[in-house]
């Protein structure tokens, strides 16, 4: 057995105590630090590429980075022990989804070309891209087609995807940047030496030049122009051959057609010595829309930044306890019922029980709430929440794919890769729009070349660049990035596409009330004794008879006391109530009934509570206590309903309970209509009537019952703390329990719906007013890249407002 403290010898981080993987590779035990190294080694050696040990130069820290690029994409991924990181499995063991990375990426009509293509391969249920951080969700069935043969699909279109990490996501984001900062370098430099030749030749053409020196500064042009051309912008060609192989019109397509053509003409000039040279308009338009590019990547990276930062909550590592002992080990390693040891400060890697300690967290990021968490014994710890105050002790209940914070991810790449219908809309414009553009540019060179041919080269080409679709695409996916994004820092979770855009247009908010409107819970609201004994006593009879009761009513009352009495011969009686003696006496607690079968005398006049549950503590002798106890309305629910109401929206009550509680709950918060006593298809019925009046209607609900008209509403939210059918029902998820979120989520999504209409109405009118200009000759090349550029970055920067 090789040296457990030795590094690993794939990725060379040190290996944890008590692991024994290994490899044999050049005929030695290799040791590995997890069994995902073990499974990338293996099929190194598998594969005959042993020699990938003997001259790489450097190591990563990350097995995924570690890979030969003849293994890229084959049946590497297709390992289960290497899924696990990545891959959600069903309950159907052969539906799989994972998350992806896409490299490639440059524009809206990269996204939807891949799009297209995963999906037409046999097996592949679901293919969606995000486009604010290139992240993919894919949704496979595994006996029919395997997760390479969809790798392979993608690369040969031109792309490359990979196993969605956080850490290779920032890197890769990170390169992103270097690389455009670099090619926008190059670019500049050699726009400025080109221009400074140019004005040279501008002024040579009204003194005189001599045609040799002409010659000389065009050969000079020339070299400065080629890489430019040739390293700059040849991630346009890039793109635009990708497009062409796949017989359709990308948005690189005409600004690689206007560079080719600009650049061969004025290699054409420059050899024959004849016609104009665009050299100074061939780099400048590169540099500014590299420029103009660059500015949107950036701006699209800040919109997807919540998502980002969620994903990088899961810490690296945790301090496992076994027989006794700490050890570190990676988080990939933790499996179900590990003890972990929390300590202050740190994050919570895993989903689980608190076994020892009391403590309190911070999952602000989670569900929006900025107040720490009080942690006891027994309660639930959400991996990637921060514990603060004292050690934690947990058992781990939920790992990988399989967390609240997974989930969660999960949710929010669906509804931010889903297209609403405006997204549809542009998307299917701008698939359109390309052609015409260059049907376009064909029409006005033609005129200008029958009326003045020395202008109709560059009057075309200012056409062909200033109108690329590039705005239309981003229109919708900026502005519901953005909002998601905003939403979900609230503890406002969207996991479908068009849930916002719904949201704004809705006419009816639909409340339950257990759980939603109210916190779920009962408590006490009032405690009067009926005789004339000690308070205190009494609430410690009451607290000491209900130990023997999982009601939900005997849990509040054993809350009355600290120190219950303790009874002999407790039985509890379903429905009614709970007996037992004390000093030889017997005592009861329970509905009116049963504790008068006890005393025998007629119950003493006391006020009734409106909407609450009645309890009576009696003895042989006499009626004791009343207690009575009711579901307390959430804090905010009023302010929420008026806020609603103010907003124009008809708010509703539909709960299961009995009419008469109903009833004082929808009093009490000013709700006009309610109904009691709604069974699920009662509700729906409700919804549909409803929507048979053209009405929008949203539900919210948190209990299993709601998940039929959670499904049947145009647009449904479910608690943060319900069930998770409804959850799985619903199109929003309120992390935070907050119901002040919801006026502020309608907002949002009516400025958000603005902001759309906003960005397709400076699309249009742009592009009319631009194609106008472009072919009067009122624009050169070089201004319609800037023109271009700067249409994307006002949308891509309109949409950001909604952070704000």
């Amino acid at each position: 057995m090789s040296d457990p403290s030795a590094d690993c010898f794939h990725c060379s981080t040190p290996i944890p105590s008590g692991v024994h993987y290994t490899v044999t590779i050049e005929g030695a035990e290799r040791s590995m630090c997890c069994n995902g190294c073990q499974a990338v080694a293996q099929a190194i050696i598998d594969n005959g590429l042993s020699d990938f040990y003997k001259f790489r130069t450097e190591k990563s820290d990350r097995p995924e980075d570690l890979i030969p690029e003849q293994l890229r994409n084959t049946q590497l991924y297709d390992a289960d022990e290497l899924q696990r990181s990545f891959v959600k499995v069903s309950d159907q063991s052969q539906i799989r989804e994972a998350s992806l990375i896409l490299e490639g990426i440059t524009c809206a009509a990269c996204v939807w070309l891949n799009e297209h293509h995963v999906r037409q391969l046999d097996g592949v249920l679901d293919f969606r891209i995000n486009y604010s951080n290139h992240r993919a969700t894919l949704k496979w069935d595994n006996s029919r087609l395997r997760l390479s043969e969809v790798l392979q699909a993608i690369q040969a279109i031109g792309y490359y995807a990979h196993p969605f990490d956080p850490r290779r996501l920032e890197s890769l984001q990170k390169q992103e940047k270097s690389a455009a900062l670099r090619r926008i370098a190059v670019a500049g430099l050699g726009m400025m030496q080109v221009m400074m030749v140019a004005v040279a030749m501008y002024i040579g053409a009204v003194s005189d030049m001599d045609p040799q020196m002409r010659s000389f500064l065009r050969w000079i042009s020339l070299v400065m122009t080629l890489p430019v051309v040739f390293y700059s912008a040849r991630v346009f060609f890039i793109s635009a051959w990708r497009d062409l192989k796949r017989g359709r019109f990308g948005m690189d397509v005409p600004v690689s057609i206007g560079i080719a053509i600009a650049f061969s003409a004025s290699i054409w000039a420059t050899l024959f010595g004849g016609g104009e040279v665009y050299f100074d308009s061939v780099t400048m338009f590169t540099f500014f829309l590299l420029t103009g590019r660059y500015l949107e990547m950036a701006a699209r990276h800040k919109a997807g930044q919540v998502a980002e930062e969620l994903v990088r909550l899961v810490p690296a590592s945790a301090t496992r306890i076994r027989d006794g002992q700490q050890e570190v080990i990676p988080v990939s390693q933790l499996a179900i019922h590990d003890l972990v040891l929390i300590r202050p400060g740190e994050i919570v890697p895993a989903d689980g029980v608190v076994m020892e300690g009391i403590s309190s967290t911070n999952e602000s990021l989670l569900s929006g709430e900025s107040l720490p968490c009080h942690k006891a014994v027994g309660d639930n710890l959400v991996g990637g929440t921060v514990n603060i105050e004292s050690p934690l002790t947990m058992r781990v209940e939920k790992v990988g794919e399989q967390t609240v914070l997974a989930s969660i991810m999960r949710l929010l790449e669906r509804a931010q890769s889903e297209k609403p219908d405006l997204a549809r809309l542009a998307e299917r414009v701008s698939l359109r729009f390309v052609p015409i553009i260059l049907l376009t540019a064909a029409a006005v060179f033609f005129w200008w070349y029958q009326h003045e041919p020395s202008n109709a080269f560059w009057i075309a080409l200012s056409v062909l660049v200033i109108t690329c679709p590039c705005a239309f695409s981003l229109a919708t996916p900026a502005a519901l990035t953005a909002a998601t994004g905003l939403l979900t820092s609230k503890g406002v979770l969207t996991t479908r596409g068009h849930a916002l855009e719904t949201l704004a247009k809705i006419d009816y908010l639909i409340f339950d009330k257990t759980g939603t409107l109210t916190e779920g819970e009962l408590a006490i609201v009032a405690f009067e004794p009926l005789a004339a004994l000690d308070k205190l006593e009494l609430q410690a009879l009451s607290a000491g008879l209900e130990q023997a009761s999982e009601h939900p009513i005997a849990k509040a009352i054993t809350k009355l006391s600290d120190t219950p009495v303790v009874f002999s011969k407790l039985s509890s009686e379903s429905g009614r109530g709970v007996k037992g003696f004390y000093q030889g006496q017997e005592y009861r607690i329970g509905t009116a009934a049963f504790v008068s079968e006890l005393t025998q005398q007629a119950l003493p006049d006391k006020p009734q509570h409106a909407g609450a549950s009645l309890v009576y503590l009696g003895t042989a002798e006499r009626w004791l206590a009343q207690i009575a106890l009711a579901d307390q309305v959430r804090p905010e629910a009023k302010a929420v309903v008026e806020a609603l109401q103010k907003q124009g929206i008809e708010v509703a009550l539909l709960s299961g309970d009995a009419p008469s509680v109903v009833a004082h709950v929808a009093q009490q918060l000013g709700i006009r209509q309610a109904l009691g006593a709604q069974l699920p298809n009662d509700k729906l019925a409700y919804v549909n009537n409803l929507q048979r009046q053209q009405k929008i209607v949203a539900m919210i609900g948190d209990g299993v019952n709601d998940a039929p008209v959670l499904a049947g509403a145009a647009v449904s939210l479910a608690m943060g703390s319900g069930s998770q059918l409804a959850q799985a029902s619903a199109d929003m998820v309120l992390l935070s329990e907050n119901l002040q979120q919801l006026p502020f989520a309608i907002q949002t999504a009516r400025r958000m719906l603005t902001i759309i209409k906003q960005n397709f109405a400076w699309t249009i009118g742009y592009n009319v007013i631009a194609v106008g200009l472009a072919a009067s000759g009122l624009i050169a090349p070089w201004m319609a890249a800037i023109g271009m550029s700067a249409s994307s970055l006002i949308v891509v920067l309109n949409s950001l407002r909604l952070r704000q």
